[in-house]
């Protein structure tokens, strides 16, 4: 499917995605708080989206078009790109109230989100190609993860130093690397498979969730947090597996 349309749909999504970074200007509006309380839900909700995306859609699209030694690979590659990500970059999906960073710290955290939001286009886009039902899922269950993700970003940002004007310009236009990578990959399938990169997308999905979002929904305080948070992410699997379906 690498059509006119496809490329319509898959532009429209790649700019509402970027857009999303927008909602970062709502630690402006809530007390800290407050807008802890809102991350919790969040969180959990987006690692199980982010899990679910994964095994659900994204797997089972990619796994079929390729021998498993070979998709095994790419599923490998994609999870230790985000680990070297992380460890060579210092950056960190972190929802929780951190010490004031440096301005340089600020920096590499919109690199980061640069070169993430990027690899997460071409993911998504690759998997609405193969499969345009578990392109949406995949591109619902990002969106679950980047809401919560976009607000701890703004606050660091601000948190360092930025004005809240400035701290979301640079936030938008870091997120507009989705749709570039998006576009990008609509014109790559128009010669070559893309199920690697579905594959590779979903070596992501995995790490994130697992490395950075059940670390966060495991360190609750109290055995109320911790039902709290298993319900969301519970919540977020279930809503994968049925759009699965």
């Amino acid at each position: 499917m690498a059509g006119l349309s496809s490329f319509v749909w898959i532009l429209v999504g790649g700019l509402l995605m970027a857009l999303v970074a927008m909602v970062g200007a709502i630690t402006l509006l809530l007390p800290p708080r407050r807008l802890q309380q809102l991350l919790v839900p969040l969180v959990s909700l987006a690692a199980g989206s982010l899990l679910g995306g994964a095994l659900f859609h994204m797997l089972p699209e990619g796994m079929a078009a390729m021998e498993p030694h070979r998709g095994g690979f790419c599923i490998a590659a994609g999870f230790t790109a985000f680990l070297a990500l992380e460890q060579f970059l210092h950056w960190h999906h972190s929802h929780r109230e951190a010490a004031r960073p440096r301005a340089p710290v600020a920096v590499l955290i919109l690199l980061g989100d640069a070169l993430h939001n990027f690899i997460g286009g071409l993911g998504i886009a690759s998997t609405f190609l193969m499969n345009p039902a578990a392109g949406v899922a995949a591109w619902f269950a990002a969106v679950a993860h980047e809401v919560p993700q976009e607000l701890g970003d703004f606050a660091i940002l601000v948190h360092s130093g930025w004005k809240p004007r400035t701290a979301l310009r640079w936030n938008v236009i870091s997120a507009l690397t989705f749709p570039l990578g998006a576009v990008l990959a609509w014109f790559i399938s128009r010669s070559v498979s893309v199920a690697e990169l579905v594959l590779f997308a979903s070596g992501n999905f995995l790490y994130i969730a697992a490395s950075d979002l059940v670390p966060e929904i495991k360190a609750g305080s109290s055995l109320r947090s911790a039902v709290l948070s298993f319900c969301w992410f519970s919540a977020g699997l279930l809503l994968m597996l049925v759009l699965a379906r």
